[in-house]
């Protein structure tokens, strides 16, 4: 019958069946993941270390990495306040110093963040930080009056965030973040794109005033 496609010829030797690729490369990948470590090989290893081996391991860890130093500062509490470097990474990246050609982040302002939940993870002090970020961001789209859209809407998600942090803290630890993210919202009616809206909109629908 003109314009039917004619079936495909079967193969007649299993070498060249078409799925015998397909299972060599599942068994390719199932033998890349074998050799791939994961942290249960990780902790294998661990548990054979003495405590002398353990702590020169973690003073290598400690030498080797900035961002190393901070979490173990932050996780043992050490330092008279465990929340600054997080504070002045994102400031850093939401705040930077146009003058000195320093460029914006949001990526690696929210990884402050996001660092600090996986190292101590306190609320109080994860609601600081996210107060901070507020701040810091719509401090910085008025004084160079910023447009980029992207970095708004981090800004609105991030309000949200802080206001959830802030009303889930004890009664006499949330008004100091409820009062901070008040004047964010105030603040924020100046800066057009409907933020200040979208931030007025936030603070009814969470039953506040103002």
């Amino acid at each position: 019958i003109s314009g039917m496609i004619p079936a495909p010829r079967l193969c007649h030797h299993w070498r060249h069946w078409p799925w015998t690729a397909v299972l060599l490369q599942i068994n390719n990948l199932m033998t890349l993941k074998k050799n791939t470590p994961t942290w249960t090989d990780v902790k294998a290893k661990l548990l054979t270390l003495d405590q002398i081996a353990m702590v020169k391991l973690v003073q290598d860890l400690y030498a080797a990495n900035k961002d190393n130093q901070v979490f173990l500062h932050s996780r043992f509490g050490l330092g008279d306040d465990p929340l600054k470097p997080y504070q002045v990474t994102i400031s850093r990246w939401l705040a930077p110093d146009i003058y000195r050609n320093q460029t914006y982040s949001v990526a690696k302002a929210k990884k402050a963040i996001s660092d600090y939940r996986k190292a101590v993870g306190h609320p109080e002090g994860l609601t600081e930080l996210m107060v901070h970020y507020c701040e810091e961001g719509f401090a910085f789209t008025q004084d160079v009056g910023l447009d980029d859209e992207g970095f708004l809407d981090s800004l609105v998600r991030m309000f949200v965030q802080a206001l959830k942090g802030a009303l889930a803290l004890p009664e006499d630890k949330r008004e100091v973040f409820l009062d901070r993210l008040s004047d964010v919202r105030v603040r924020s009616r100046d800066i057009g794109w409907g933020v200040g809206d979208d931030l007025q909109a936030l603070w009814s629908r969470a039953g506040l005033d103002g």
